[in-house]
């Protein structure tokens, strides 16, 4: 039988289906559904020290959650909500990291500019066993530098906070460390400059009834331990900084900890008031302050002397900047500089500078080794 053929009932049915369209055909068109709801961001916690509580709080589907832990003895034990899914152990307020050097350190990986790519994150750390399946530290006495930006743009930075809030204990139960950097974006997200903040975040602090900059006060824990974070470290005889330090940076009484410590005094602090402030406005000038510098990849009168000077007056082998993005880790000034911001913050690829024993390599995101490139300088962007 024709599949097409139509049975005297199914005939009948289909006349009827026509004349009820040609009726239809000058009514008005049915109104379009609505658009769907925006997907709930799950998110937190985020955790203030109380008095002798830990106050956290969630936005779980778009419900806000909280709970009270009391803090009788450190560590206190946060079991996961939502968010984060690990639980968190928090300690006791967090105290400056010395800035003194350990040259002897055999291996360090360093990263930097995450931009809430927290599973770009954690795939590099798994790929290249300084993390295992279960998020715990597995580098032994290595060393992990992210030379700062972890905030803005990607959707999960406060699990990228978390994980690296975590591993600094266990990395030093374990005889190694985690410098987490202060960056430019650490800065201004904590200074109230919203503009790259992601819309998710927005949201939740509304629904939490603070600023995004309250989420992360002097009273909340990762608030507290990111003030005492550094912008600048020594580690295994190389400098670390977000942006570079520049030849006017470096010419006047250039002093590693004051640094710091100006840094750790005034993250926060908005630009409308460092701006004016003589003391402040080196630490935050996008131009040479050290969170801001791109020099070494845009200035095309910086030569090899200049570079090669700074190093020597910071009786360090190489500096590794983040700040200014690459395809790749690469090397600049025979070696003296190395890039890694290798354009995490897309949320496609990325690599981790690993140093083992004095030599250098790229680790991809499948676990791979690549060779350290020399790069190429690039033009100036925002």
């Amino acid at each position: 039988m024709n599949a097409f053929a139509l049975r005297p009932w199914s005939l009948g049915l289909a006349l009827y289906a026509a004349c009820l369209g040609s009726a239809l055909a000058g009514a008005p068109a049915a109104a379009p559904p609505p658009p769907a709801a925006e997907a709930a961001f799950d998110d937190g916690p985020y955790i203030r020290y109380g008095d002798g509580e830990l106050i956290a709080r969630w936005v779980c589907a778009g419900k806000v959650l909280e709970r009270r832990y009391p803090a009788a003895r450190w560590p206190v034990r946060v079991p996961p909500r939502c968010g984060f899914e690990r639980p968190i152990l928090v300690r006791a307020p967090a105290q400056p990291p010395a800035d003194a050097d350990d040259a002897a350190v055999a291996r360090i990986a360093a990263l930097s500019d995450v931009h809430g790519q927290y599973d770009l994150l954690v795939r590099l750390l798994q790929g290249h066993g300084i993390v295992g399946r279960d998020l715990r530290w597995r580098y032994g006495r290595g060393h992990l530098v992210v030379v700062g930006d972890v905030f803005d743009r990607g959707p999960k930075v406060n699990q990228a906070l978390w994980l690296l809030y975590s591993l600094e204990q266990q990395a030093r139960e374990a005889g190694g460390g985690v410098h987490y950097l202060i960056g430019n974006h650490e800065a201004m997200a904590l200074g109230g400059d919203l503009r790259y903040v992601h819309p998710g975040y927005q949201r939740s602090a509304a629904a939490l009834g603070d600023s995004y900059p309250q989420l992360y006060g002097p009273d909340s824990v990762l608030g507290q331990w990111l003030r005492t974070r550094p912008a600048i470290a020594r580690v295994g005889g190389m400098l670390f900084v977000h942006g570079g330090i520049s030849p006017d940076y470096v010419a006047g009484a250039f002093d590693t900890e004051r640094s710091n410590a100006g840094y750790r005094a005034s993250l926060g602090t908005p630009k409308s008031v460092w701006k004016d402030d003589p003391q402040l406005l080196p630490l935050y000038n996008g131009k040479t302050s050290p969170i801001w510098y791109r020099g070494y990849f845009t200035d095309p009168a910086l030569q090899q002397a200049q570079v090669d000077a700074i190093a020597a007056k910071l009786n360090v082998s190489r500096i590794v900047v983040g700040h200014t993005t690459h395809h790749h880790i690469a090397s600049y000034f025979d070696g003296r500089v190395i890039g890694v911001d290798s354009g995490l913050k897309n949320g496609e690829s990325g690599e981790i500078l690993l140093v083992e024993d004095g030599r250098f390599s790229r680790g991809a995101l499948d676990g791979g080794r690549l060779p350290l490139l020399a790069g190429e300088r690039l033009r100036d962007e925002d």
